[in-house]
């Protein structure tokens, strides 16, 4: 595998200055021209040094805000005299200048210091041992308003993925100069939905890909970061993963204990004290700047990222300045120089030009005081009809409740009737579903929203569908899969589905919505629970959000499974400690969904009608 060309393709977190590099250069001679670069170690409060790029306007008439990106994948190029070729969110900003910085984090690249994954943050610290990112903000951003001449006292942050937490991490006890941020596609909560697991299944694929281009160890500042193991091909990620076996076999076989994070990932199998410690949301109040959040509807790395970020500012800051944008994006493709369409969806037009102007009016109202920020609370691309919708809150006040009933017959109803029976199928580890109909040397994003017929198509899939719809249907919020499963083993995935069918002559499946849930944790994620064999028992999972409309003249389809691969590891189907499972403990189970007037199995949304 060209670990490179796979992490800017496809890794777990949006590496922005990589994608900055790659769409444009009619700014580098302006940059070289109009601006000074700078480069300082930043001493932190407990002496630790952080280096740090800073690209200053010429121009000395006027004072100008600071504009920071925090960040793990480093700040380069490095030396005053090679400079980047955008700075900035996109290109608007370079013209209209602010002071740009960009730092790499404690432990990264070209800083001091240990890294930590996802650093835990300390609300009440006791003294100046305790650091976290909140303090290394506050002190970078102390030493800057005092050393960086013509700055106007005002800061604003922002990033993508990983940067887009570190964006984040700024905002509890922050700064008192920090008056807009901007957190897009941010990691938040690695068990429950972001990157490592989501609903405590590993993400297999994205982690052991990432952690080879991010999880060397170092002894000290360097300006490259090398591999985990520069030996590591891979031609085609469904063969290569199953022929793996047990998750053990990854660091026999390749990392010998040499990728720290990876080791703490399957160290950590339950949302223990390592995982809460690393959700940030409960750290999240008192916001005082003016937040925008962003998001992707097709975003495979943190949907649940952006969305839960919102969720915990709103519901934990009564009075707030909060803002969310979701359009049909992948991660990050956001600041694209065009974004029309994606997979099979077409948008009806380029949609990036309006989001980066609406970025653009956020920082320069905040930090310049200049135009206008009209956005509302919730600014949301709803799919399938092609609008763009403003809301008061997210999810919306006042939606009406849909509820979808699984029946015999492959059958969906969209409103209740008379339900009977059960479907069952064989769910084998050694023949898991693909998460996607394309081989590949690594994770393809289109599987977000791809066409699932081949997966009806297999034995081990179930689908239930409705009939052709008479009028419009748009769901909006999360969708709530309550489902009642009878399993021969003692655990199981579950991966649901919410799919449009296209009316097209191949009848497309169109993926909306997916999400896995591993089903000891169907009641906590710190405590997982073995199935009772052959007893039903209520499996609730909650997807994502979703704005889509389903038009008039197509049907809804629901897909069950319980294997996702290479995305998500393979369960052995018996209640264990997946990280050090045996290969011969992988037993093939049968599953049966049940859908009678007993064992109700539904799925639940909000909807509305936007006409």
């Amino acid at each position: 595998m060209k670990y490179f060309s796979l992490i800017f393709c496809c890794c777990i977190f949006f590496v922005l200055d990589s994608c900055s590099q790659r769409f444009a250069s009619p700014d580098s001679a302006y940059i070289r021209d109009n601006y000074f670069k700078k480069e300082v170690n930043i001493t932190m409060r407990d002496g630790v040094k952080l280096f740090t790029s800073i690209y200053i306007p010429k121009d000395t008439t006027q004072q100008y805000p600071i504009l920071m990106q925090r960040t793990p994948y480093s700040v380069g190029p490095y030396g005053e005299d090679n400079y980047k070729q955008r700075l900035g969110p996109n290109h608007l900003f370079v013209r209209e200048k602010y002071i740009f910085v960009y730092q790499d984090v404690r432990g990264r690249y070209m800083s001091e210091g240990q890294f930590q994954e996802m650093t835990p943050a300390i609300d009440n610290k006791k003294d100046n041992t305790q650091v976290d990112e909140s303090s290394d903000t506050y002190d970078t951003i102390d030493w800057l308003l005092k050393n960086i001449h013509h700055n106007n006292g005002k800061v604003g942050l922002y990033g993508i993925s990983y940067p887009g937490f570190y964006a984040t991490a700024s905002l509890p006890n922050a700064h008192p100069a920090i008056k807009a941020v901007s957190p897009q596609a941010p990691v938040t909560d690695e068990f429950d939905g972001d990157d490592a697991n989501h609903r405590g299944a590993f993400f297999l694929m994205d982690n052991f890909s990432f952690e080879n281009f991010f999880d060397a160890p170092r002894t000290g500042p360097r300006m490259r970061n090398p591999p985990v193991n520069p030996t590591l091909e891979i031609n085609d990620v469904y063969d290569f993963y199953l022929k793996m076996g047990a998750l053990h076999h990854f660091n026999d076989s390749f990392y010998n204990n040499k990728a720290k994070i990876w080791n703490e990932y399957l160290a950590h199998p339950t949302k223990d004290a390592y995982w809460q410690a690393r959700n940030i949301r409960p750290h999240l109040t008192h916001i005082k700047p003016a937040t925008l959040v962003v998001g992707g509807w097709f975003d495979a790395e943190d949907m649940f990222g952006a969305l839960n970020t919102y969720k915990a500012i709103e519901q934990q800051n009564p009075v707030n300045d909060n803002h969310l944008i979701m359009g049909p994006w992948t991660h990050g493709a956001w600041e694209r120089n065009k974004w029309d369409h994606f997979a099979g969806y077409n948008f009806g037009g380029d949609l990036n030009a309006k989001f980066q102007q609406t970025e653009f009016d956020f920082f320069n109202y905040y930090l310049k005081g200049k135009g206008k920020f009209n956005v509302g609370k919730a600014t949301v691309f709803v799919t399938g009809s092609n609008l763009w919708k403003t809301f008061k809150a997210w999810p919306p006040k006042g939606l009406q409740t849909q509820k979808w009933y699984l029946n015999k017959d492959h059958e969906l109803l969209l409103a209740k009737g008379k339900i009977y029976g059960e479907d069952t199928y064989i769910s084998d580890p050694s023949n898991p579903v693909p998460y996607i109909d394309k081989r590949s040397d690594d994770r393809i994003n289109e599987y977000m929203a791809a066409d699932q017929s081949f997966a009806a198509k297999r034995p081990d899939v179930l689908y239930y569908e409705s009939d052709v719809l008479g009028k419009d249907i748009t769901l909006i919020g999360p969708v709530m899969a309550n489902i009642y499963a009878s399993i021969s083993g003692t655990d199981a995935d579950f991966i649901v589905k919410v799919i449009d069918v296209l009316p097209d002559e191949n009848e497309t499946q169109q993926l909306v919505r997916a999400e896995v849930l591993r089903g000891k944790f169907r009641n906590s994620f710190e405590k997982p629970e073995p199935f009772v064999p052959n007893q039903p028992t209520l499996v609730k999972l909650e997807l994502n959000d979703v704005a889509h409309t389903f038009l008039k003249g197509h049907k809804i389809m629901i897909q069950i499974q319980s294997s996702w691969f290479p995305l998500v590891d393979r369960n052995p189907q018996q209640f264990l400690n997946i990280p050090t499972a045996k290969d011969e403990d992988f037993k093939k189970e049968t599953i049966t969904i049940l859908h009678d007037e007993a064992y109700p199995s539904y799925f639940e949304a909000g909807s509305m009608d936007l006409k």
